[in-house]
């Protein structure tokens, strides 16, 4: 068994976990400065970056000094401060790493385990949101769900969820394949403005629910993961008997696939929540 020295610390997977754990008070005010850089997307002045961190100018410029001098900033010919040479090279690191599938599996085995349901990770095909992934519930369910399934933009929360980032064009092109996805309509269906109304729903609340449909009997809660660039990487549903299922976004499974789902985006690359419900 390894002695305390040679144990290998645990690495915190989301901001409430790092929160969570002992470090440097001023590692933390320099972190804050250099998350609001990164949420503002543009260089700012000495005066709007300790503003946006929520420090006045005095303790903010030492910190942005010595990350001058590490090259994780830069000061440019306005006087302004920008991301640096290394906070390129850590980014390009971390975005040769990144892979969706693979760092989703904690979160999708967990949710399984807490929930006591079926999860599922879909991603966006050239046909239509498919499932990647399926932790199955030890409970039998009887859906017709499997690795490799396309599914309704329409008629199946997943879609309906991939269908809400979508910009108009993308969406009336993936809708003429309707008919071959799962729970599909029989022709391709127009944009309503009852359809619309969902979308708009779905982006607001972050979290979108199917009850007793398309399957009767099954129900889920669908939301989706983020990347960097605020692209829709991952849509994760959960999903079990309609009889006990806590649909309510507020409810206990809809808490625990949003911060499922959160936590992602997060470890994908996105800085600020593109919704979140309070």
């Amino acid at each position: 068994m390894p002695s305390d020295s040679t144990a290998v610390p645990h690495v915190a997977t989301g901001p409430a976990e790092a929160k969570a754990q002992r470090g440097i008070n001023a590692l933390d005010s320099t972190g804050e400065l250099l998350t609001a850089l990164a949420a503002a997307g543009q260089p700012l002045s000495l005066r709007d970056l300790a503003a946006a961190a929520g420090m006045p100018p005095a303790k903010a410029f030492p910190h942005l000094v010595s990350l001058q001098k590490i090259g994780l900033l830069l000061r440019n010919d306005d006087g302004c401060f920008a991301a640096g040479p290394l906070a390129f090279q850590l980014g390009l690191i971390a975005l040769q790493r990144l892979s969706p599938t693979r760092d989703a599996e904690p979160e999708i085995v967990s949710l399984a385990a807490s929930t006591e349901l079926t999860v599922a990770a879909s991603t966006l095909g050239p046909v239509g949101p498919t499932v990647i992934r399926l932790e199955e519930s030890a409970r039998p369910q009887h859906i017709s769900l499997r690795v490799g399934t396309v599914l309704s933009l329409v008629n199946t929360a997943i879609g309906r969820v991939f269908a809400a980032h979508m910009t108009e064009d993308a969406l009336k092109g993936f809708l003429v394949h309707e008919p071959i996805r799962l729970a599909g309509d029989a022709t391709a269906p127009t944009i309503s403005r009852a359809y619309r109304t969902r979308l708009r729903h779905i982006r607001e609340t972050g979290i979108d629910e199917a009850f007793d449909t398309p399957v009767p009997g099954i129900s889920a809660l669908a939301a989706p993961v983020f990347d960097h660039t605020g692209t829709v990487r991952l849509v994760i549903a959960v999903i079990g008997p309609s009889s006990g299922f806590d649909r309510d976004p507020h409810g206990a499974i809809g808490r625990a696939l949003l911060g499922a789902t959160q936590r992602l985006s997060w470890r994908f690359g996105l800085l600020t929540p593109k919704s979140a419900l309070d």
